[in-house]
């Protein structure tokens, strides 16, 4: 079978059942979930005002409590929001031979199409959905571009523009939390939000989604992730429950990572979260995300220790983070235990 052949969208729109391989053990599929509304939506046009302290505070109790938030006002244009949106919408309904030169089931490869998890050919079960993922813009004349897919035409015009602001926006909001946490101004500026990315999920509607699964249950282990949706899909855990997150016109969702976790000793919450499939409408999420570079090195920050409140976690480097991570996740085994276990005190 081709590589192309494997993508789910190039074979399932006349799919009247879910296939065997699709088919999620009991324990792998999503029941007992509600679409939230608790869920905080925080304005950032309060950024610059009066409003700013009150602001820091709703961001810093979103993190302690859901892990995630919703930002309106936040500076990226929703005509930009759109149009990226529309560009991958193209960019997924492009013939399969447009897509084969991206196709590739070398993991560490850094601009990469492929379908269900991180290695199809020893999955059990498959998740329903093709993703593509690349390094993002920190600036308009950014080189990585090159590496981009080149249709349709508006691809890299569209997209340059769109991770750059995005990534200007995440900025602000690590200053923002930086602030919160009552941190060295600039603390995440520089390498500990150097590597940034794109990873974009497309999920066809599928015929059964309560066999299926979109993306299973796991935390991120960057330093900040920023997603754009517009059609349900994401849930959340909190409490040990799962809450569907409801999707706001021209928000965006941040979650907070397994590095913001760690650097607050435990004040913040690393967001638990996965993607659930429907039949009626196709999904795609724009995932954009600031890490650590790969030398930097990462504990709880000297502001929140003490002795009433030792550490929780090791210094390290955050490669070796990054490589347990993608080797747990390789194998199928992500969760919190194993993530974060070789790193707790």
């Amino acid at each position: 079978m081709a590589q192309s052949d494997l993508l789910v969208s190039s074979w399932c729109k006349n799919v009247k059942s879910l296939p065997a391989d699709y088919i999620m053990p009991p324990e792998k599929r999503t029941t007992d979930f509600s679409v939230s509304k608790d869920i905080p939506v925080l304005d950032l046009g309060q950024e610059a005002g009066r409003g700013r302290s009150a602001l820091i505070q709703q961001i810093i109790k979103a993190g302690e409590e859901f892990g995630a938030f919703q930002v309106i006002n936040h500076g990226v244009s929703d005509d930009l929001m759109h149009e990226a949106m529309r560009v991958y919408e193209e960019f997924f309904s492009l013939p399969v031979d447009d897509h084969e030169s991206l196709l590739s089931d070398d993991f560490y490869k850094s601009v990469r199409l492929y379908t269900s998890g991180y290695n199809y050919a020893n999955e059990d079960h498959h998740l329903w959905k093709d993703t593509l993922k690349h390094p993002a813009c920190a600036h308009p004349q950014d080189e990585v571009v090159q590496g981009w897919p080149d249709k349709p035409e508006r691809y890299r015009e569209i997209i340059t523009k769109y991770s750059v602001e995005v990534r200007k926006m995440s900025v602000r909001i690590l200053d923002l939390i930086c602030e919160g946490l009552g941190l060295e101004e600039g603390f995440f500026r520089g390498e500990l939000s150097q590597g940034i990315g794109m990873v974009i999920n497309n999920y066809p509607p599928c015929p059964e989604p309560s066999l299926a699964m979109g993306i299973h249950a796991h935390c991120d282990p960057y330093t900040l992730t920023v997603i754009q949706q517009q059609v349900y899909g994401l849930q959340i855990k909190k409490s040990g429950k799962w809450i569907g997150v409801d999707p706001l016109p021209n928000a965006f969702v941040i979650m907070i990572p397994y590095q913001l976790q760690i650097i607050s000793n435990g004040k913040l919450s690393s967001c638990e979260h996965r993607g659930v499939t429907n039949t009626s409408e196709a999904r795609i999420s724009v995932v954009t995300f600031c890490g650590p570079s790969k030398e930097s090195v990462i504990g709880p920050a000297k502001e929140h220790v003490s002795a009433s409140n030792p550490p929780q976690f090791k210094t390290y480097k955050y490669l070796d983070f990054q490589m347990n991570y993608l080797y747990h996740l390789s194998k199928k085994n992500l969760c919190n235990e194993t993530a974060l276990g070789p790193y707790l005190l």
